[in-house]
């Protein structure tokens, strides 16, 4: 039976750049861990240098085949091979390991497999902060069949993930086709509502807008009978997570008019982002919590003989109004950016009457029930095959099947 061999026996384990270069906007790329993704380089984040910038002795650019590793952080033992997009970069501040005599295609699957995923987490979880060193990478095992059967078995791992990865694609572009059908489909009734009834500056449909109160609290949840104040981001995913709070300390005395209630409207006012600036939520039953509202979040207390908060909810999150909020966001250079309060006012939503709110709310509700469980069940999809695409990987490259018979459709993920 084939044996193992330690990394540094069939590659070169170094060190990347080191030190960051000055950035240019137009310089050679500059790879790091946040181009780097479960085997693919992407464009995120993606930083530049002048080539006279770059210690190019001690770390040459990059060439076609070499493969880096994520040495620290949350995503510590990632890795991606380089491809000739990407010849010419720059290795980033990770590891670079460059094959010697190993396939570059075998050795790139090999190292995201589980085998050698739990060894990198063994090493690399012996500080507070995960971190991976060059000795350390050099020293894990993976399996070394001849190198035909690893040219075999990438090419194997090459067709099979690159199908188990454009099924993938499919899934994750339906879920972001139905979001933006349901936002389109919302647009699309604020205008008929609008083109029956008229339409009304939010000012007129509510008694008012108040902030709340943001003491400093503890990094931790509050406690049955113990007050919490929610975090600015409780209203991000476009319904109320009563998770999204800290626990007021005990010597602060909780102001009650702050308090939370079932069936409030609230409005993210501040945010480092602005795609979640001015997001919305209803506040639903919170089962005994207590729970105080922050200053960085506008509660909207509705006129209730002009509107309800569900229908209001979900018109504030059609395209003209998130585009008027957008444009309406105050924050200099460095700072938090801001939503005003007479921009949150103006907003133009219908003016429908409230048993026509009522239908519209019953409506809203039945398609958005419709899209949360399609996309659940494709988020389901997407789970098991990146369970698959994982299992597919550490059987071949640990030889427990035989790659020259083998579909890759009977691997076990469990």
């Amino acid at each position: 039976m084939t044996s193992t061999v330690a990394l540094k026996r069939v590659a070169q384990v170094q060190y990347g750049l080191g030190q960051p270069p000055m950035i240019s906007e137009d310089g050679i790329p500059i790879l790091r861990a946040t181009n780097i993704a479960r085997g693919k380089v992407t464009e995120r984040g993606l930083l530049r240098a002048k080539l006279e910038d770059l210690p190019l002795k001690r770390a040459p650019l990059l060439a076609e085949g070499e493969i880096l590793v994520v040495r620290s952080g949350a995503y510590t033992g990632d890795s991606a091979r380089i491809t000739k997009q990407w010849v010419g970069s720059a290795p980033g501040y990770d590891l670079r390991v460059t094959p010697l005599s190993v396939e570059s295609r075998y050795l790139a699957h090999a190292l995201l497999s589980t085998v050698v995923q739990d060894q990198i987490k063994l090493v690399s979880s012996r500080a507070a902060q995960p971190h991976l060193n060059a000795e350390e990478l050099g020293e894990v095992e993976i399996w070394a069949p001849p190198l035909e059967e690893q040219v075999r078995i990438a090419d194997f791992l090459d067709a099979e993930t690159a199908r188990i990865d454009a099924i993938s694609r499919a899934h994750s572009n339906q879920v972001g086709l139905l979001a933006e059908r349901h936002r389109s489909w919302l647009s699309d009734l604020s205008t008929q509502l609008i083109g029956k009834y008229g339409s009304v500056r939010l000012r007129h449909v509510l008694m008012g807008i108040e902030q709340g109160w943001s003491p400093q609290c503890e990094d931790r949840l509050a406690g049955e009978g113990e007050w919490g104040v929610v975090k600015a981001g409780c209203v991000n995913g476009g319904t109320f997570d009563p998770l999204q709070h800290k626990r007021l300390p005990p010597a602060l005395e909780s102001r009650r008019e702050y308090q939370l209630l079932p069936g409030d409207l609230l409005m993210s006012r501040a945010s480092g982002s602005t795609e979640l600036i001015g997001s919305v939520g209803i506040v639903p039953e919170l089962n005994g919590q207590l729970l105080l509202l922050c200053d960085k979040v506008y509660r909207l207390n509705v006129d209730k003989t002009r509107g309800r908060a569900a229908f209001i909810a979900h018109m504030l999150r059609t395209h003209p109004v998130r585009e008027h909020l957008k444009l309406g966001i105050s924050g200099a250079a460095g700072m938090a950016n801001n939503l005003p309060t007479p921009v949150v006012k103006d907003c133009l939503i219908p003016d429908a009457p409230l048993a026509e709110q009522d239908s519209a709310i019953d409506q809203l509700t039945r398609t958005g029930e419709f899209v949360d469980r399609t996309q659940r069940a494709l988020a389901r999809q997407l789970a098991l095959l990146s369970e698959r695409r994982q299992a597919l990987i550490t059987a071949a490259v640990t030889g427990q099947f035989d790659i020259s018979t083998a579909s890759g459709r009977g691997v076990d993920t469990q």
